[in-house]
């Protein structure tokens, strides 16, 4: 027998390791594009649409997995438009249609089931050109319901080809009348062409892509648009040309006008400048004739300071001469008296003598013009008294003499008589 710990440790590790693959056995993983079918024994089928996970159980259930991605399939149509001419004539214009569809798998389950057995079950290349065939031959049919011009048109075609379109079923009709919005009319009526048998196989239609609408006339109409629009650019160009000459033209008028006004802008500044000019000479000929005068005035006040120096500097010559005759003068004066001190009362008289010459005319008219008036009040005479006035006058006038001729300065006195004598031999005449 086991050990009991052994079963103890073996039993919850069995349940671990087989717990999850029985729960992997059981459920099976659905990814995201995907739907998962189930079938039991019982003839139920259960889908389970990604992502997710879906019941199974083995040998009692049968699974099949399809794909819910869209199917794209490029389409070239090629056949004969329904245009008339004027008087109703069929006058078919042969076309090109280059387009992309896209079906899928429709969304309810009967459809998930129809496209399982029905398109599915086929293999990846019929079905992919079932799909082509479904959707050119429903392409020609909307060709054929069209005019050239409703194939460029957006939704002029939708309700005037209704009545040639195929019928319905019920259950189609909501989304015939989501599909009746659309623009392109092709797409509206391939969508109602196609649908019973995209129904028949469990798909529905999405969406239809037009790259390319191939035709000679469309051709032609290109090339006509693309002269049409080359003439309308070439007339645009023109335009433009002739507005860009026109805004050229008025651009140079006015810049002639704006050099016009300049010029007279110019001129009428130079005129203003000159007369700024000619105020400034004005001007600078007042400052001139101001600076002149302020020169001559102070030249004036100069020449007036300067003769007032000369004046004064005259008045003090003169002033210092004056001083100096004074000064001499009394200088002679202190050397007469010095003289008549040293020399006596005999050098006097002999300088009387010498002078007498010059000094008689002088003393007559002094005695002349002199008006004597003897009044005595000292008890003399009036014979004494008037000598003694006349030896006054004579005095006075013998020592003016002596002063202003300078005689008593000729040389120093003598010292005694017998000098006084020699002297007076042998000395020339006083200059008067």
């Amino acid at each position: 027998m086991m050990p009991q710990w052994l079963l103890v440790v073996a039993i919850p590790v069995a349940v671990l390791v087989l717990v999850p693959l029985i729960v992997a056995g059981f459920l099976r993983d659905v990814d995201a594009g995907t739907i998962r079918m189930v079938s039991w024994l019982n003839g139920s089928t259960v889908i389970y649409r990604g992502p997710g996970k879906s019941k199974e159980i083995p040998l009692l259930t049968t699974g099949t997995t399809l794909s819910s991605k869209v199917i794209n399939v490029d389409l070239d149509i090629t056949d004969q438009t329904a245009d008339l001419d004027d008087s109703s004539t069929p006058r078919p214009i042969k076309v090109r249609v280059l387009a992309s569809a896209i079906v899928s798998v429709g969304d309810s389950d009967t459809m998930i089931k129809t496209a399982a057995n029905r398109f599915f079950a086929k293999p990846e290349e019929e079905q992919l050109s079932t799909l082509t065939d479904l959707l050119t031959s429903s392409g020609r049919r909307a060709i054929n319901l069209l005019t050239h011009d409703q194939l460029f048109s957006a939704k002029s075609a939708a309700h005037t080809t209704r009545t040639n379109l195929p019928a319905v079923t019920s259950t189609q009709s909501t989304a015939l009348a989501d599909a009746e919005e659309e623009d392109d009319p092709l797409a509206i009526i391939i969508r109602k062409a196609c649908s019973r048998e995209l129904t028949d196989l469990g798909l529905v239609f999405n969406s239809l892509n037009i790259k390319v609408v191939q035709s000679e006339v469309a051709d032609a109409r290109r090339r006509q648009s693309a002269a049409e629009a080359q003439a309308n650019a070439d007339i645009v160009s023109a335009l433009q040309n002739r507005r860009a000459k026109e805004a050229q033209l008025d651009a140079e008028r006015v810049i002639s006008d704006k050099q016009r006004e300049l010029e007279q802008t110019r001129a009428s500044n130079a005129a203003l400048v000159s007369q700024a000019e000619a105020k400034r000479q004005q001007a600078m000929g007042v400052q001139r004739e101001a600076e002149l005068d302020a020169t001559q005035i102070a030249q004036a006040k100069a020449d007036a300071e300067k003769v007032r120096i000369d004046v004064e500097a005259k008045a003090r010559a003169e002033a210092m001469r004056i001083t100096a005759i004074a000064q001499a003068t009394a200088e002679s004066i202190r050397q007469v008296n010095e003289a008549i001190k040293a020399g006596g009362e005999a050098y006097f008289r002999y300088r009387q003598i010498e002078l007498l010459p010059q000094i008689a005319p002088i003393i007559a008219e002094g005695l002349a013009n002199a008006k004597l008036v003897t009044i005595s009040g000292t008890g003399a005479g009036a014979p004494e008294t008037t000598a003694q006035n006349i030896t006054a006058v004579i005095q006075t006038a013998l020592a003016a003499q002596l002063v202003t001729r300078g005689g008593l300065l000729d040389g120093p006195p003598p010292t005694d008589g017998r000098d006084l004598g020699r002297q007076g031999r042998g000395a020339a005449p006083a200059k008067s």
